[in-house]
């Protein structure tokens, strides 16, 4: 069977037993905890947790996963077996309260013994058994269920059962929250297949783990405690790269002979065969002799480094594209510098092939086809996967050569810090840092680089923030402020009365029980306005803010900030002008991020945004920089659905019911009920801020700006409204004046300018014509003026020249005229003196030397510099004594130090 058909006979397996087959989740987590979605359960936290409604009872898919980076991490173990990857795909099948253990044992030994067929002889089970002080008890009924299935047939429970305690057969989420038993799969793939068990869970090769049942019954407590859920679920995982490469290496089963390895099976030989192609390398399968990581890198032959970068190229472009494809590209920091370093690592161990530049791009072809129907993404994104690719490797390139230099100078050993600085600056994996070492005779500081390591590792774990996972049993009862602002005839006169106040240094915040006031979030500054006492005393709302349990905080400023009583009435009111303002900002927010993804592609995901009352700024996902043209058109389009006039409705659904195409942000925690905003039906967001009624209440958009904040990450800054009129009646004001000033009319400006600009060309070209005569003269002069001297011509001048890029070329055309001689020219500029020496070959066979001749004058000048032997450059103050200095020259080279030249 190939992949394909394997994947496929999965889902339709499922499906025949009630199963909703759904698509995999982005490899971007949800979870605000992870780097990359890992797990094939990840995606249906919240339905655990009951936060979310999960989209059936009975699911099935196969999900994209990324171990790379984090707790964990499979990365620096890839290409040195046969198993681990980055990328790879976890089958799966779901049950949220319906079907448990009975089902799902029953299910998986259907599958693998009468689907596909594995041998029942060759497979193993585990089953939960704690020792002492570990939670819940034995699994009986896992047992029991194994047990039947194993003598029905024929096989003897005893070996074909094995048992692990919670670190080998116990699942949780985290420290609190879901968890349960878990009952694991193995294959034996000894040749003679009669191992007896006794290889499970050993980390031997020979025998895989090929799938995971997972049985959540348990809820952990904050005080260590496990309470029975109220609804039990099962989760399970199968990874489909094991599969389909125990099936190709077993060809279905037939042959045990060779040594079990995912790499076998078409998920990759398809890439095989384009590095082959490129390199003129066959892959021959090879491991290091000993599979042991920490041995095995260290003496492996030239065809098993040969055959590690296969896997690694293969292994590593599979998880460069998906994840570009969802929107994760290469940079400095996060998951996004994950990224880069598993690009590099593949570069890296590209150069072990000796493949050309620009080779990394050819293995997203088959990549592509090979699960491009499978994740369609893959297809759509082709052109920016490439381009991502491209643009890293050849950033990487010179990174690569500065890295290689580093060593070059290193003449010992190579100390544990040094190793690290390749690791960490240089994106040098220590096994490769290893491999050159030892080709050089150097040895490694390894003890000293992973002391290195713990201390970034633990700088990073004490950054990170933990949170304690709660499953929702009940709702919590919370009194967050009741928010009527949405609609603009409730922006004044609210009647309202103050619930506590809160001061926070020389601030002071009122609390109301509701309020018109939108509290700052989603990019969206907060209202400000005022309030009127029952007295009649006003005080001003300078912000608004929204504390973790929902309550807007008002910033008032009244008598000195005195609080507010609390229990008085008020009358609050919004700056209606200003919260316009932010409202045709935040539209048009929408509107451009809908143009950026028309223009550029559905890459295009938010990385950040600010609207305020006079401007917005959006930051983007995207790889490079915009043309002019591509932001003339995002600005176009945005301004063309602006002038539609659409209506701009906002409703609110539950999370699980939000349109299909509305766009959801990472980072952002949604409720179970969201709010959706609907531009005119082609912008859909999630979004809790305030906008506009239709899109014509914005104006017009003008894009201000549009720059780079990041790796992978670009910023545009935008005007809305009358902040976008006054900005073109600054450019019609400067457009006018500029008219005036080039005497024409202000249609026939560009006209105008065209003219005086072919006219100052045409000035500076005569100007060019008249410095290169007076080069040509200063040039015939100082060759006649050449001092005779050891067999060799010398010409020492001081000279007056525009530019240091004009001395230059003087010095290079009168050593043409001498040939055989030394040129030593200086000249002052504005704030500094220039010097610089050329020597001719025969001058360096002399024993001159022009780096040498610089440093020795510019010491004199009181300056510094230095060069090679043909060329040299130096400098020193503006007032150094170039003139008097000079004159020494050469004379005093030889020992004749005149004060008179002849």
């Amino acid at each position: 069977m190939r992949s394909a058909e394997i994947r496929q006979s999965f889902l339709d397996f499922f499906k025949s037993k009630g199963h909703t087959v759904v698509p995999s989740a982005s490899l971007l987590p949800s979870a605000p905890n992870l780097l990359f979605t890992n797990a094939g359960m990840n995606p249906f936290v919240p339905c655990f947790l009951g936060e979310q409604t999960s989209p059936a009872v009975r699911v099935a898919n196969t999900q994209k996963c990324l171990r790379a980076g984090g707790k964990h991490n499979d990365l620096e173990g890839v290409g040195f077996d046969a198993f681990h990857h980055t990328f790879f795909e976890m089958l799966g099948n779901w049950s949220f309260g319906d079907y448990f253990k009975r089902e799902a044992i029953a299910w998986a030994w259907e599958l693998l013994t009468s689907v596909w067929p594995f041998p029942a002889n060759r497979l193993y089970a585990t089953v939960y058994r704690p020792e002492k002080g570990e939670p819940a008890c034995f699994d009986q009924e896992a047992y029991d269920r194994w047990k039947a299935i194993f003598e029905n047939a024929g096989l003897d429970p005893q070996k074909h059962i094995q048992f692990g305690n919670k670190k080998d057969n116990f699942w949780m989420m985290g420290e609190t929250g879901p968890c349960g038993p878990c009952s694991e799969i193995h294959i034996d793939l000894t040749p003679e297949g009669d191992s007896q068990g006794r290889l499970v869970n050993q980390d031997s090769p020979w025998c895989i783990e090929i799938w995971n049942l997972v049985f959540i019954q348990c809820n952990a407590q904050d005080d260590g405690s496990f309470t029975p859920l109220p609804t039990f679920h099962i989760d399970t995982g199968m990874g489909f790269e094991r599969v389909a490469g125990i099936l190709a290496t077993t060809q279905g089963f037939q042959s045990f002979s060779r040594p079990p390895s995912n790499y076998d099976s078409d998920l990759f030989t398809d890439m095989f065969a384009v590095l082959t192609e490129v390199s003129g390398h066959s892959y021959q399968g090879t491991l290091p002799e000993n599979l042991k990581k920490s041995q095995s890198r260290a003496t492996p032959s030239d065809i098993e480094e040969k055959d590690c970068a296969f896997r690694i190229l293969a292994d590593h472009s599979r998880a460069l594209a998906l994840c570009i494809a969802d929107g994760i590209f290469p940079g400095n920091e996060g998951r996004n510098y994950v990224l880069r370093r598993i690009l590099r690592r593949a570069l890296l161990f590209g150069r072990r092939l000796a493949l050309p530049s620009g080779f990394f791009k050819k293995l997203t072809q088959p990549l592509i086809e090979k699960l491009g129907p499978v994740f369609s993404e893959l297809k759509q994104q082709q052109e920016v996967i490439q381009n991502v690719i491209q643009s890293e490797e050849q950033a990487f390139e010179r990174t690569l050569e500065r890295g290689l230099q580093l060593i070059d100078k290193i003449s010992s050993n190579i100390t544990g810090k040094q190793a690290f600085t390749l690791y960490d600056t240089y994106g040098f994996p220590i096994d490769l840092t290893q491999l050159i070492a030892r080709r050089r005779g150097l040895q490694v500081d390894l003890k000293g680089f992973q002391q290195a390591m713990q201390a970034q590792r633990l700088q990073t774990q004490a950054a990170q923030k933990k949170a304690a996972i709660r499953v929702v049993t009940q709702q919590t009862q919370a009194s967050p402020t009741q928010f009527v602002g949405f609609e603009q005839d409730r922006l004044t006169d609210c009647n309202s009365t103050v619930t506590h106040c809160v001061s926070q240094g020389e601030k002071t915040f009122a609390v109301f029980d509701k309020t018109p006031f939108y509290a700052e979030g989603g990019g969206q500054i907060g209202d400000s306005g005022k309030g009127v006492l029952a007295n009649g005393q006003t005080f001003r709302i300078s912000d608004t803010l929204r504390d973790p349990q929902g309550q807007f905080l008002h910033q008032i400023e009244k008598d000195g900030s005195q609080p507010l009583p609390v229990g008085e009435q008020v009358r609050l009111s919004v700056d209606v002008e200003r919260r316009q303002s932010l409202q045709q900002h935040h539209s048009a927010t929408h509107i451009v991020h809908w143009a950026l993804r028309e223009v550029l592609g559905i890459h295009v995901r938010q990385a950040g945004s600010l609207v305020t009352p006079q401007r917005l700024r959006f930051d983007f996902t995207h790889y490079e920089a915009l043309s002019p043209q591509q932001t003339d058109r995002i600005e176009s389009l945005a301004n063309q659905r602006i002038l539609e006039n659409a209506t701009v409705s906002c409703y609110e659904v539950s999370f699980d019911q939000k349109p299909a195409n509305c766009i959801a942000f990472f980072g952002e925690k949604y409720g179970g009920i969201v709010r959706v905003v609907d531009i005119g039906g082609y912008s859909l967001e999630l979004c809790g801020g305030t906008h506009v009624r239709a899109t014509g209440e914005i104006g017009l958009c003008a894009v201000v700006s549009e720059t780079a904040i990041a790796a992978g990450v670009r910023r545009i800054e935008a005007v809305a409204g009358k902040s976008a009129l006054a900005l073109f009646a600054t450019y019609r004001g400067l457009a006018q004046s500029l008219a005036e000033r080039l005497s024409c009319p202000l249609q026939e400006l560009e006209t105008g300018l065209d003219s005086l600009l072919a006219e100052q060309a045409a000035l500076l070209q005569k100007l060019e014509q008249l410095q290169q005569k007076g080069i040509a003269a200063q040039t015939e002069d100082l060759v006649a003026q050449a001092v005779e001297q050891a067999g060799l011509r010398w010409v020492v001048a001081q000279v007056r020249v525009d530019t240091p890029a004009t001395l230059r070329s003087l010095a290079v055309t009168i050593l043409k005229k001498i040939q055989c001689g030394v040129v030593i020219l200086g000249s002052h500029f504005e704030n500094k003196t220039i010097v610089l020496a050329l020597c001719s070959q025969e001058g360096i066979k002399a024993g001159y030397r022009a780096g040498d001749l610089i440093q020795t004058l510019t010491h004199e000048l009181g300056g510094k510099g230095g060069g090679k032997a043909d060329f040299a450059m130096g400098g020193a103050s503006a007032i150094a004594p170039l003139a008097a200095v000079l004159k020494r020259y050469p004379h005093c080279l030889t020992g004749v130090c005149s004060e008179t030249r002849p």
